[in-house]
């Protein structure tokens, strides 16, 4: 298969999250993705085929599984798209549901790629689950902010939502990733979104990603989507709303995720980003 690499989430190669593409998997099955992404070694690597209505069936793999639905990957695969085929709007069909893409080249020659998830939907995080969570993390209920309860939010996959209290705690990630790997794979927990307000529109996300065998994910289009599902549900901001989340910068690769909540509680979240090419 023709594997091309991209990051998401940032217009330099050295920021944002690294993603395979394949963009006609047409033939291969699950074995044969899990092992080309095993070898790609990137958080995910999507692979797409064609459908005669001008859609894409996507899947998408980490190292170690096939994941439901994965952000960055599907911002990825939509540029790479558009670089061969034009820019423009299609479904990806993936495991979660439809998910509506529409990419976009600016007046700077930068594609860009928006998403638009499935319903968002948000749960209780049962007290034990959280307290293991946080033994896992190696934090206490004093590192959280009040403000944003912990929750458990969907997208297109499931992410616990914790809010730190301050941005040091957030910068602080040291974390025991077989507890929380075994946790999250129990829960069926894809990353654990970790976050920070810094305004009412702006937020710093860290995501844990263990089961997939990575510490951490630099841009985490999926669990942006279930926040700011989380966020809306919950009135913790105003709809509509746009949110910037910053993720990434205390790994070194500074990404930027553009949030849409929409007026609507049953749409989806939106989810906009740059992607280029990982020069070879």
């Amino acid at each position: 298969m023709d594997v091309l690499r991209y990051v998401a989430f940032a217009t330099d190669a050295a920021g944002g999250n690294p993603a395979g593409v394949v963009l006609d998997a047409g033939g291969a099955g699950a074995a044969e993705m899990l092992a080309v992404a095993a070898e790609v070694g990137y958080s995910e690597t999507a692979f797409a085929v064609p459908r005669p209505d001008g859609g894409l069936d996507v899947r998408y793999f980490s190292p170690l599984a096939e994941v439901p639905f994965c952000g960055h990957a599907t911002i990825a695969t939509a540029v790479a798209h558009a670089y061969e085929h034009g820019p423009g709007e299609r479904d990806f069909h993936t495991a979660a549901g439809p998910v509506r893409v529409a990419a976009v080249l600016g007046p700077d020659g930068v594609m860009t790629a928006e998403l638009v998830s499935v319903p968002p939907r948000s749960r209780e995080l049962p007290a034990a689950d959280l307290a293991e969570l946080l033994a896992a993390l190696r934090w206490s209920a004093a590192d959280l902010d009040p403000a944003l309860p912990p929750r458990v939010a969907y997208a297109g996959a499931w992410h616990p939502v914790i809010a730190a209290a301050t941005r040091e705690r957030l910068a602080a990630l040291d974390y025991d990733m077989a507890a929380l790997g075994d946790l999250m794979r129990r829960r069926d927990w894809t990353t654990v979104d970790l976050v920070w307000r810094e305004s009412a529109a702006v937020f710093h996300a860290r995501n844990p990603f263990p089961p997939g065998g990575v510490v951490e994910d630099p841009a985490t289009g999926a669990a942006a989507a279930a926040f700011g599902g989380y966020l809306g549900e919950l009135g913790l901001v105003d709809r509509p709303a746009v949110l910037t989340v910053h993720q990434g910068e205390d790994m070194g690769r500074p990404s930027v995720l553009t949030v849409g909540v929409p007026a609507d509680p049953a749409a989806g979240v939106s989810v906009r980003g740059a992607a280029v090419p990982i020069p070879h």
